[in-house]
């Protein structure tokens, strides 16, 4: 593609990059890249890869802006409240670059839609807060042979890893959902607002490096931290030949919706 002399200007920090250049700029610019959730994960993640001049961005979540949202999902503003979250994520991108193509979903990340939806995008970016999509997305993108990040915050912590075809996915660290009670979702136990822009921009980050090809993915690791005591650390994890899902015989071979887990505590 030519750059304009407007698109050199905006994306000269990128193509200064010895790593990146005219080239990896170009690949940014061709990418097409999925968000499901547009709240606390997904907001810095959208307006990062809008920043860089990803081509393509789709952002599908059913839900409207909520007064709580706006503690950590700074995509939303006040002014927004009732207003669908897709439709208000497309309009600050828009305003941060107006070239980037939004495409939007106001529906949930569904069985009867999942494999239609990721087909068009380069990557997808798990930016949600339930374990029934999570696990979704991880199944989908196996089947589909879909590299994605997957990305989750609960009070002070955090925890991100990438797959790509090969590598372990989401059930290789977790085969199945936790049991009822078990976990606490942020809307019963909180989360410190800002640990969203920390895990979001590392996604963010992910996405970058995967459509230019540099440095090195968090495949077979998964990163927590711990905000309130400032501590990273980096697990590594095997791929599993028993996953139900990316195993060598695996069980999960057609998506099941998982039924949403309810903590009462």
């Amino acid at each position: 593609m030519d750059f304009t002399e407007d698109q050199i200007h905006r994306y000269s920090r990128h193509i200064l990059l010895q790593d990146i250049g005219v080239e990896g700029q170009e690949k940014i610019c061709n990418g097409k890249v999925l968000i499901v959730g547009a709240g606390g994960l997904g907001s810095p993640i959208a307006y990062y890869l809008a920043a860089a001049g990803v081509g393509t961005i789709g952002i599908i979540d059913p839900d409207v802006v909520d007064l709580s949202n706006l503690q950590r999902q700074i995509i939303h503003f006040t002014d927004d409240l009732e207003k669908s979250k897709v439709l208000s994520a497309k309009e600050k991108i828009h305003k941060l670059n107006p070239e980037v193509n939004v495409v939007t979903y106001q529906t949930p990340f569904a069985v009867d839609n999942a494999f239609e939806i990721i087909q068009d995008y380069d990557f997808i970016v798990d930016g949600t807060d339930n374990f029934s999509t999570k696990y979704l997305i991880n199944d989908a993108c196996v089947m589909a042979r879909k590299p994605f990040s997957h990305g989750g915050i609960l009070r002070f912590h955090g925890q991100t890893l990438t797959h790509v075809p090969g590598s372990a996915c989401y059930r290789c660290l977790y085969p199945e959902p936790p049991g009822a009670d078990a976990v606490l979702s942020c809307s019963q136990a909180g989360v410190l607002g800002a640990i969203t822009g920390v895990l979001g921009s590392i996604q963010a980050t992910e996405v970058l490096k995967y459509l230019t090809g540099v440095g090195t993915l968090l495949t077979n690791r998964l990163l927590t931290f711990d905000a309130r005591e400032m501590n990273f650390n980096t697990l590594v994890l095997k791929h599993d030949t028993h996953c139900p899902a990316c195993g060598t015989n695996p069980s999960i071979i057609t998506l099941q919706q998982i039924e949403e887990i309810s903590c009462k505590i």
